[in-house]
């Protein structure tokens, strides 16, 4: 499972050098339940790897890797639009931007690209069905058109 927010803040915390209960709360778990989370999230296989790696000193790392982007840095550059599909396409196309974000753009602008599949209700689908099955050779007619007096309006 992937590293969410909340446990890279409290690793990064456990960075800075704050206790596991300092951390859980900086990284907002609640007050009552810190320590525990702070003792779970240490054991955590995610956290734990993202702590070790962290911790390399860089001779033994090789090559020097791009830092991790900052949790807290949430800025990415996009030019103004007033047409929101093509913000929300920006958003999404956009690599520099956090994973979930470019998630809940396709998210939000999936109802502009497609249709639901269930658009409509069953009785929709009934009444369409009905009418399909009504053509054809067994139509019902026309109802007769109600003349008097030789085609003039009485």
């Amino acid at each position: 499972m992937a590293l969410t927010g909340k446990k890279r803040a409290f690793a990064d915390a456990v960075l800075a050098g704050l206790s596991n209960k300092e951390a859980a709360i900086r990284a907002g778990f609640s007050e009552k339940t810190a320590s525990a989370a702070g003792s779970r999230n240490v054991k955590d296989p995610d956290v734990k790897a993202y702590l070790d790696q962290r911790r390399q000193p860089a001779a033994v790392a090789g090559p020097k890797a791009p830092p991790p982007p900052d949790p807290g840095d949430d800025t990415i550059e996009i030019p103004p639009t007033e047409d929101p599909v093509e913000f929300l396409t920006k958003v999404m196309n956009e690599p520099a931007a956090d994973l979930r974000l470019r998630i809940d753009a396709a998210k939000a602008m999936l109802p502009f690209k497609h249709k639901k599949l269930g658009e409509g209700g069953k009785k929709d689908i009934k009444a369409d069905a009905a009418k399909a099955a009504g053509g054809g050779k067994f139509s019902p007619t026309a109802p007769p058109k109600l003349v008097a007096a030789g085609g003039k309006k009485v």
